[in-house]
C-alpha cells in the first residue's frame, strides 16, 4: 500500500489520472471539427472526395464514443494500456481521413501531432515512442499513397514536391519537439506539485508537534492538583501507619509514585508549556531550538561566535513560528550532513534586517548546480562518499526546497554560496568554509514588539 501511494505521489502512474470522460469530450470536439470540414468541402467548395468513406470514418469514431459513454461509468480512470489504445485509434482514424483527402496536401495533416503530444504529457516514454513511431510511419507513407484532392472541375489539387516534403519534415519535427516540450513541462509541474505537497506535510507535522506540546502542558497542569492531593494523603497515611509496616510501605510507595508522575509530567510539559504560553522567544533561543536535533550527530555546532556580551541584551525577540523552526532545522541538517567536523551558525542584526548564516567545512555546493539550489529534486552534492554520509537519503534537494519555501513564506530571502579559504592563520577555527546558506528577514517581519510580550514572573526572558 505504501509503495502504491508513493508511485501515485511521484507521478509514476500519471496515465491513471485521466478520466475516460475527458478523452470522450476531446474526441467529440474532434468529430465536430471533422464533420464541419467535410461539409464545407462538400457543399461550399464542392470538392470531389469519397464522402461515403469519410463519413464512415467519422461515424466509427462517434459509435466508439457513444458505446464508451453507455458502457463505462462517468468517473472511470483509464489505465496506461487503455489510454494508449484510445490514442492509437485516434491516430489511425485521422490518418485514414487524411489518406482519403489528399494526404500531406491536406492542410489539416498537422493535427496528427495532437495525439502524440497528449501521450507525451500523460503516458510513459515507451508508449509515447511507439505512438510517435506509428504516426511517423503513416504520415511518411502518405507522401506517396493517398487519394487525390479534386476540385469541382476535377482538377487535382496539390502542392509542389518541395513543399510536400517540407510539410513532412515540419510535421515530424513538430511531433518530436511538441512531445519533448510537453513531457518536460508536465514533469516540471508534477515535480513542483509533489514538492509543495511535501512542504505542506512538513509544515503540518511541525504544527502538530507544537500543538501536541500545548496539549501535554495542559494535561500536566490539570493533573497537578490530583497528584498533589494523592501525595498529601499518602503522607498523612504514612504518619498514621507507622506501627503497621506493611501498610506503611504501601503508603510510601504511593507517595513515591506520585512524585515520579509529577517529575514525568514536569519534563513532558516544560517544552509544551513554553510552546503554549511563550509564542515568542529570543532569536538565539529560536536558533538553538531549531538545531537541537543535530547537536549530537558527531559534528561541532558553533553558535553566534561574532556576538559580543554587550549585544546579548539587545537580542531581537521573534515569533516562534513552525515554518521558521522547521526551515532552519533543514538548513542545519544539510550542513551537518556534509560537514567534515564543524558547522557554524552566525547571527547578525541591524535596525532593518535580521540575518542568519549557516556554514560548514565540507566540500561546498557543486558549481554547476549552485544557481538551482532550492529547486525541488535537484541533487546538490551527490556521490558515493556523500551517500555513505547520508544513509537512506536520496539527495534530491527536496529538504532545501522545503526549507526555502517555508522560510520565504515568513518574508525571508535566501542565498546559497560557497566559502573560500579565509586565512592560513592557525589560530582561526574557520580556516576553510564549505557551503554557506544565508537567510535574511526584514526585521519588522520577524521581531515582536516588547509591548506585545506576555508578562510572566517566571519568564526567563526577563530574568
Amino acid at each position: 500500500m505504501t509503495e502504491l501511494s508513493s508511485d501515485i505521489l511521484s507521478g509514476q502512474m500519471r496515465s491513471n489520472w485521466i478520466r475516460l470522460r475527458t478523452i470522450i469530450t476531446v474526441r467529440w470536439i474532434a468529430i465536430i471539427g471533422q464533420i464541419i470540414a467535410l461539409l464545407i468541402a462538400q457543399f461550399l467548395f464542392q470538392m470531389q472526395l469519397n464522402y461515403l468513406l469519410c463519413y464512415l470514418a467519422v461515424a466509427v469514431s462517434m459509435a466508439g464514443n457513444i458505446a464508451a459513454t453507455l458502457v463505462f461509468p462517468e468517473n472511470k480512470l483509464l489505465s496506461e494500456t487503455e489510454n494508449a489504445a484510445m490514442l492509437l485509434f485516434d491516430i489511425l482514424q485521422l490518418c485514414f481521413l487524411l489518406f482519403l483527402t489528399g494526404g500531406l496536401n491536406n492542410p489539416f495533416s498537422i493535427l496528427i501531432v495532437g495525439p502524440v503530444t497528449i501521450s507525451a504529457a500523460s503516458l510513459s516514454v515507451p508508449t509515447t515512442v511507439t505512438l510517435g513511431s506509428v504516426a511517423t510511419v503513416l504520415i511518411s507513407l502518405m507522401t506517396h499513397f493517398h487519394l487525390p484532392l479534386r476540385s469541382e472541375q476535377g482538377v487535382i489539387l496539390g502542392i509542389p514536391d518541395i513543399f510536400l516534403y517540407g510539410n513532412l519534415a515540419g510535421i515530424l519535427i513538430a511531433i518530436v519537439f511538441s512531445s519533448l516540450y510537453a513531457r518536460r513541462v508536465v514533469s516540471e509541474m508534477s515535480s513542483m506539485s509533489e514538492a509543495l505537497a511535501a512542504t505542506q506535510m512538513a509544515l503540518a507535522r511541525e504544527q502538530k508537534l507544537t500543538d501536541l506540546g500545548g496539549v501535554v502542558a495542559a494535561a500536566a497542569h490539570e493533573l497537578g492538583t490530583p497528584l498533589a492531593t494523592i501525595k498529601l494523603t499518602s503522607g498523612e497515611l504514612m504518619e498514621e501507619l507507622t506501627d503497621q509496616p506493611e501498610l506503611y510501605d504501601d503508603a510510601a510507595l504511593i507517595k513515591q509514585q506520585a512524585d515520579r508522575c509529577r517529575d514525568i509530567l514536569r519534563s513532558m510539559g516544560r517544552a509544551g508549556k513554553d510552546d503554549l504560553q511563550l509564542r515568542r522567544a529570543p532569536l538565539l533561543t529560536l536558533i538553538e531550538e531549531a538545531a537541537e536535533p543535530h547537536l549530537n550527530r558527531g559534528k561541532n555546532l558553533n553558535f553566534n561566535e561574532d556576538i559580543t556580551q554587550s549585544s546579548l541584551g539587545n537580542v531581537p525577540i521573534v515569533l516562534r513560528r513552525p515554518e521558521i523552526i522547521h526551515g532552519l532545522r533543514n538548513l542545519v541538517q544539510n550542513a551537518v550532513d556534509f560537514a567534515k567536523e564543524n558547522v557554524w551558525v552566525e547571527t547578525d542584526w541591524t535596525n532593518d534586517t535580521i540575518t542568519i548564516r549557516i556554514m560548514d567545512d565540507g566540500r561546498g555546493f557543486p558549481a554547476h548546480v549552485i544557481g538551482r539550489i532550492g529547486n525541488p529534486f535537484v541533487g546538490t552534492r551527490r556521490g558515493t562518499a556523500e551517500r555513505k554520509q547520508r544513509p537512506g537519503y536520496e539527495g534530491m534537494g527536496l529538504g532545501l526546497f522545503i526549507a526555502k519555501t517555508l522560510l520565504e513564506r515568513t518574508g525571508a530571502r535566501l542565498s546559497f554560496s560557497n566559502g573560500t579559504r579565509l586565512s592560513t592563520d592557525k589560530t582561526t577555527s574557520r580556516a576553510h568554509r564549505g557551503a554557506i546558506a544565508e537567510v535574511t528577514w526584514p526585521r519588522h517581519r520577524l521581531e515582536v514588539a516588547a509591548d506585545d510580550l506576555p508578562l510572566r514572573a517566571d519568564n526567563p526572558i526577563f530574568s
